[in-house]
């Protein structure tokens, strides 16, 4: 059976759905941290609740906290991060405004990208990446 007419072209990441302990101070802490714009939809009710840099972010999602809880340091089947993209100015930018809030966070040299992580405060992963080599020759490849 030919896909040749049939493939998919992908633009963008949309978003990570996460779930949380308290849907307001994790809003405070994206807001705050990271500066994405809250969204949140009347005909929803009261969540999912959205935030999104440009149309990139995460959906926000009360947690269960009734269910069993995943070993923080499992790689089992979860959400292990999820990743926005910044310019090189922007990840320098990072590194002060985390230090400035008193984050723990490291950075990753992945050859081709630069990493920042840190934790939100449900102890998600969430990384910041640059690209530090030639933009066109990498995703030409």
């Amino acid at each position: 059976m030919s896909t040749e007419n049939n493939e998919i072209s992908l633009e963008f990441l949309d978003h990570v759905a996460i779930r949380v302990k308290d849907l307001n101070a994790s809003v405070d802490w994206y807001e705050k941290v990271l500066g994405l714009k809250k969204y949140q939809m009347p005909e929803w009710g009261e969540f999912p609740i959205f935030l999104l840099s440009g149309k990139s972010g995460i959906a926000l999602f009360p947690a269960n906290l009734s269910d069993t809880k995943l070993e923080s340091k499992s790689k089992n089947v979860k959400i292990d991060h999820f990743a926005f993209n910044v310019t090189k100015e922007n990840f320098e930018k990072a590194k002060k405004r985390y230090t400035a809030l008193n984050l723990e966070f490291n950075i990753q040299d992945h050859h081709y990208f630069h990493s920042i992580y840190t934790k939100d405060p449900d102890g998600h992963t969430v990384e910041l990446t640059t690209i530090v080599v030639d933009e066109n020759e990498f995703y030409n490849k």
